[in-house]
């Protein structure tokens, strides 16, 4: 049988809202499209003239024609003279007229089988993660870290580097299927600008884009480990990295972060790889000292290690003079260098590279090529003119200069409340490690600030062992306004207490 249709309540199926960001043409083009699609309007029922739309919908009736003449350009809508706007059956053919499943009782004995699906290899969800909130703008004192502050964000500059990707030209270049080759111009750019900033010089062929940071670990992990391998990595550590190499292999060696970051020691011995984030120890943000990465260079030479660096924060730099990268001290083609980005540009956009001897990168690129092929191009092809056009080095001057006052300021902030301890981070970065008192739990303490409109990070999930220290907090002040600080530090304050007192 034919579906039956009542006609259509226009002013209930087309809702706009005039505080959206987008434009009231847009939101009316979208619902329509919507309706179309989803069946709610029939071909053989005519669409209200633009007079009467605009009118029962209240908004100005250019707004109905110019959204019904880009539909019929877009051949959603077709016009019959002196019978009005019709849905074109065209658009909707070669769509399987399947009904919608039937939702099963949770009584079921079946549906949680049906739920679960297969059984895998693996379990990846008693992993320990780093959950944040999605919504973290909407909380008063967001003390997050790795994430944008979309005031700094340099949108001029960003859509003229998008201009000239949305060239003709340019889209026909990045359209393509780039097999497992990389934007020329963005390896260019890193080669040429990003590098050189750590003291890295490479050659083009030592490169590779991944999408994100991550992603280059991800990389690495399964190309160098499996289960006879030992991995080195710090403690506490970044957690994705900890969570990777325990996919490949359950043997690890802990090394301990100190004031100077992680010795190198015998243990080195034992382990086929090292990761280390010596610029900003990822979460202490403690800086690794030339003379510690010499030694840590001499002993991975001694024992035949591999080291991954990951160059985390190294261009927030704002205190002293930069250290150079442990690839820059590199004379065997022992490190690999993981970089992106995410602190400087925004964490969205995913775009991160890895540095390695040529080889290697060779046997990257393949495994990338298995896994996605190439990150899009049309971002590659964006971030390379916004880096060409030196819109970066300029954006990261305003950054840098934004994120010492909020540094200053956070600083003070904890000094004036006994509950916190902790030490300002040497070289800058985004973000303080905060040890509070024994008794606080800052698990606890996360909740409880969020029940407050504040986010913080609790440290528990950094440190290696289920049992290890538990009142360790991570503080990120790139996202919060310079004036929320002292204030949310104090409200924060307040909060430790409670916990203490319970």
């Amino acid at each position: 049988m034919g579906r039956t249709y009542e006609k259509p309540m226009w002013h209930q199926l087309f809702k706009l809202d005039s505080s959206s960001d987008q434009s009231l043409q847009a939101q009316l083009r979208q619902a329509l499209v919507k309706a179309i699609l989803d069946g709610r309007i029939p071909v053989d029922i005519p669409l209200p003239s633009s007079r009467e739309l605009c009118r029962q919908l209240s908004v100005a009736r250019n707004t109905v024609v110019l959204a019904y003449q880009h539909l019929i350009d877009e051949n959603y809508l077709i016009s019959h003279e002196r019978r009005g706007y019709f849905v074109n059956p065209a658009i909707l053919e070669g769509r399987v007229d399947a009904p919608k499943p039937v939702a099963h009782s949770t009584d079921d004995e079946y549906s949680e089988v049906r739920d679960e699906g297969p059984a895998t290899v693996v379990d990846l969800l008693d992993q320990r993660n780093i959950n944040r909130p999605l919504n973290w703008r909407q909380f008063e004192y967001p003390f997050i870290y790795g994430q944008a502050d979309s005031s700094l964000f340099p949108v001029n500059d960003w859509r003229e580097a998008c201009r000239l990707s949305l060239r003709v030209d340019a889209i026909s270049r990045w359209t393509q299927d780039r097999v497992d080759h990389d934007d020329d111009l963005l390896v260019e750019q890193i080669h040429t600008r990003v590098l050189p900033r750590r003291g890295v010089w490479a050659d083009k062929d030592e490169i590779l884009i991944t999408t994100g940071a991550q992603n280059a670990l991800f990389l690495i992990a399964h190309l160098l480990l499996d289960k006879e391998a030992t991995v080195g990595i710090e403690d506490p550590c970044y957690v994705d990295a900890r969570n990777i190499f325990r996919l490949y292999t359950d043997k690890r060696v802990l090394f301990p972060v100190g004031e100077t970051g992680v010795a190198a020691d015998e243990r080195l011995a034992e382990c086929k790889m090292m990761y280390v984030t010596p610029s900003h120890q990822c979460p202490t943000t403690t800086t690794m000292p030339l003379e510690a990465r010499k030694q840590l260079l001499a002993e991975a030479s001694k024992h035949d290690v591999t080291i991954v660096e990951d160059d985390y924060e190294s261009e927030l730099n704002f205190v002293g003079k930069p250290t150079p990268a442990l690839k820059s001290l590199d004379t065997e083609h022992r490190v690999i260098y993981v970089g992106s980005l995410s602190k400087t540009l925004a964490p969205g956009l995913r775009v991160g590279f890895m540095v390695g001897p040529k080889k290697f990168i060779k046997q990257a690129r393949a495994l990338r090529r298995l896994m996605y092929r190439h990150p899009p191009t049309n971002n590659q092809r964006t971030v390379a003119h916004f880096l060409s056009l030196g819109h970066h080095d300029s954006a990261l001057l305003r950054l840098t200069q934004s994120f010492k006052t909020r540094w200053e300021i956070m600083d003070e902030a904890l000094k004036k409340h006994e509950v916190f301890s902790s030490m300002a981070p040497t070289f800058g970065g985004s973000s303080f490690w905060v040890r509070l008192p024994q008794t606080v739990s800052s698990a606890k303490l996360e909740a409880l600030a969020a029940e407050n409109g504040i986010v913080i990070n609790s440290g528990d999930n950094y440190f290696a062992s289920r049992n290890g220290p538990g009142n360790f907090c991570r503080l990120g002040f790139s996202s919060i306004p310079a004036e929320k600080i002292v204030s949310g530090i104090d409200k924060l304050a307040q909060l430790v207490k409670e916990v203490d007192s319970r």
